[in-house]
């Protein structure tokens, strides 16, 4: 399943804050694609999250294989002792600007750990070719905890209209710095790269081509998007 000599690079996001990138991840990334294929009427719509598209769950089995992978390459760069579980899904980013919510026009975070001794573990593997789908970028917010939580909070149960009056922002994913959060790294998209993070870090898909966005797993913004609970190392 995995590439035995990838390209592996770390980018600094801030002090202590790294992003692993490994490129030529996978030995066959055409299997993903091919299973995304044959699977395409099984894509649902994300309901337990923003996501703005489409998702297709893996096997668990396929999910420990990559958590062992994450263990050997990006676990130590999170500050993550060991693996607790995995989940994770195939993803298509389907709606165009005017159908997202408040939050899909944000940054999130991938806050899944619910004891102080865990922290979150992500990964994204781009499987597809056309560069201008877009990578992901970090932010950083400008306020502190608790009145960052405060908006997120808020903008949950704002609609689009009234979000853009608050804001000024007009619809579409979140590309650069504004008044509430700080763009600090993108990371462009490139076939068969897996970008592995902190899932503390603010983070979006980074789209500025929207129109190019596809419910065909063959040409859309097919990802792999994973997901552990590590135990948090020592101090």
């Amino acid at each position: 399943m995995f590439n035995a000599t990838p390209s592996v690079s770390r980018v600094e996001l801030a002090p202590g804050s790294r992003v692993t990138v490994i490129d030529d991840v996978l030995s066959d990334p055409h299997a993903l694609v091919d299973l995304a294929v044959r699977h395409r009427t099984a894509f649902t719509r994300a309901t337990t999250n923003a996501f703005p598209g489409l998702e297709l769950p893996l096997p668990q089995t396929v999910l420990d294989r990559f958590a062992e992978h994450f263990s050997q390459h990006a676990r130590a760069a999170i500050g993550a002792r060991r693996v607790l579980s995995a989940s994770g899904r195939l993803s298509l980013v389907t709606l165009p600007p005017a159908a997202l919510g408040a939050l899909q026009r944000v940054c999130h975070r991938d806050r899944l750990a619910a004891r102080a001794d865990q922290c979150v573990g992500a990964a994204v593997v781009y499987l597809f070719r056309d560069e201008q789908l877009g990578g992901t970028s970090f932010f950083r917010s400008r306020h502190d905890v608790a009145a960052t939580e405060t908006l997120i909070r808020r903008w949950s149960t704002t609609d689009a209209q009234t979000f853009t009056a608050e804001t000024g922002w007009p619809a579409g994913y979140m590309l650069s710095s504004n008044q509430h959060f700080e763009h600090v790294a993108r990371i462009d998209a490139r076939w068969n790269r897996m970008v592995c993070y902190d899932g503390s870090l603010f983070h979006g898909s980074h789209i500025e081509r929207p129109e190019l966005l596809s419910d065909d797993p063959s040409r859309g913004r097919l990802t792999l998007n994973l997901f552990y609970v590590c135990r948090r190392s020592a101090a």
